[in-house]
């Protein structure tokens, strides 16, 4: 692998001190959007649908794009991408600012997306290059899975204090300092790293890639929340499928694939991707509910809501800094099993909450979710790394990624949905309510509290009741459905896991 090496301690720990600004930035991006929700529902009036999609946008074109990325990094060297993709994030991070309309919006959280899928895999591969000892790399690897859940955790507190004084768009200029900041330390003090024999970045491969992994998720997302009777969901799963089909056997001829499938014969690679894949379908999918519930249930503010889910971001934080040595001593099977188990058991809490319900346990749910989370993805991540080659570090990291990306879109698509689905049905708009206010009602519960602001109080009342007891229904549903999921994976881990 052609790299300048940084030899001294302290200039490898400050390499990664850069790169921990890098995964924090992408980390802030993911979830301070969450808590703007409400307000970006009442300014720019996006349907449910649009709502969803302003959501999803960023993730759905970051998975696409993260493979082709991450090879991308292995041939011009991944300081270079780092840096040029940090550039692109920022001015993406402008346009949606300012965007003036739901479709503005999407757009620019679709453009972000390219941008990040430049910069994750990137830091990680260069964690590879700047720690060849695997002591050393999976303390690393935890200090950066600790700081992207950090970044998690600060975007929803920083964005409740913008939110508080200024308007939703400014969640998003909070990007561009620690992006200045990003580009002129990192031009300064990361090495370069790359493959020295790269061969061609195949523009097809490309394109079979992202149309794969958008048109199944497209299907996925669209199927929960309408059914598979719709002529898209069938059409863009069969064309989604077909993409990757052809993508897999276009890599399996390839002298030089973009992704080298055959890694996945590795049962600890496996074995990690489908771990972090579905405890980020879990961690997405609950903070994404449960941020709308504090803020439109239980009538907290922007911030007390970040700071209500503080818990499941700390708990991350402690289990990322934890992974390495938890490892060392139970090994990766138990302690990758376990964790997707802990995790599964504080997902179902969830199902137990309601209107009146105590925050304690609400913030229980969050600290064995966010705790069990952070094991597993920072173990995955390390697992995924020690399984590859050096040279193809930067695809790898990107499969990684990848999985915590899409993990992250389909939780947001999939729980959101069944609990959309499950308020729609369960919504009693009271009579005598006007057609335009029963339709915004019928949309999502934000809608809900929309519309109930231009309905005498006789009609305002009980159709703000109906819509919270039809969320919560909803929430509680899909939690139990999140959990289950999670006991599942934690199995079938075991089951791939090689014992130490």
């Amino acid at each position: 692998m052609s790299s300048t090496v940084l030899t001294s301690p302290r200039q490898r720990w400050t390499g990664l001190a850069v790169l921990v600004l890098a995964v924090t930035l992408v980390a802030v991006d993911a979830t301070v959007l969450s808590l703007a929700i409400p307000s970006i529902s009442e300014t720019l009036r996006p349907s449910g649908t649009q709502l969803l999609w302003i959501g999803d946008a960023y993730s759905f074109v970051l998975a696409g794009l993260l493979v082709s990325m991450g090879a991308l990094s292995d041939r011009i060297g991944r300081k270079k991408l780092l840096l040029a993709g940090s550039t692109a994030f920022g001015a993406a991070s402008l346009l949606a600012a300012y965007s003036p309309s739901a479709g503005w919006l999407i757009l620019a959280r679709a453009l972000l997306g390219v941008a990040g899928a430049t910069i994750m895999p990137s830091t990680l591969s260069l964690i590879r290059s700047l720690f060849p000892d695997d002591r050393e790399r999976a303390t690393a690897i935890g200090i950066w899975g600790a700081a992207a859940t950090a970044g998690a955790a600060l975007g929803p507190v920083v964005g409740g204090v913008l939110l508080e004084h200024f308007w939703w768009g400014s969640v998003f200029l909070l990007n561009i300092p620690v992006l200045v900041l990003l580009l002129v330390l990192g031009a300064w003090l990361l090495p370069e790293s790359r493959d020295p024999k790269p061969g061609r970045w195949d523009v097809l491969s490309v394109l079979l890639s992202l149309a794969g992994v958008i048109g199944v998720v497209y299907a996925i997302k669209e199927a929960a929340a309408h059914g598979v009777a719709r002529w898209d969901v069938p059409v863009a799963a069969v064309l989604g499928a077909t993409a990757l089909t052809v993508f897999v056997r276009r890599q399996l001829r390839l002298p030089t694939p973009l992704l080298d499938v055959r890694l996945f014969a590795d049962r600890r690679f496996t074995a990690a991707v489908l771990a972090s894949l579905t405890a980020l379908i879990g961690l997405s999918g609950v903070v994404f509910v449960t941020s709308q519930y504090l803020q439109l249930v239980r009538g907290y503010d922007p911030l007390q809501a970040g700071l209500a889910e503080l818990p499941a971001f700390a708990g991350a934080v402690v289990g990322g800094l934890l992974t390495a040595r938890l490892a060392r001593r139970t090994g990766a099977r138990a302690a990758l099993t376990v964790s997707l188990l802990a995790m599964g058991s504080g997902i179902g809490l969830i199902g137990w909450v309601h209107q009146d319900t105590t925050y304690l346990l609400l913030a229980a749910a969050f600290l064995i979710v966010g705790t069990a989370e952070g094991v597993v993805y920072t173990l995955g991540a390390d697992l995924v790394l020690s399984a590859s080659p050096a040279d193809k570090a930067g695809a790898a990291s990107a499969v990684s990624e990848t999985a915590y990306e899409l993990g992250t879109a389909l939780g947001i698509a999939l729980v959101g949905s069944v609990v959309g689905s499950l308020y729609a049905g369960g919504l009693a708009v009271p009579a005598g309510t006007d057609a335009a206010a029963a339709t915004r009602a019928g949309e999502s519960l934000g809608g809900a509290v929309e519309a109930a602001h231009g309905l005498p109080e006789t009609l305002a009342g009980p159709l703000l009741a109906s819509a919270r007891d039809a969320f919560v229904h909803g929430m509680n549903v899909a939690a139990v459905l999140a959990g289950a999921l999670l006991l599942a994976a934690s199995a079938l881990a075991w089951r791939l896991q090689p014992a130490a």
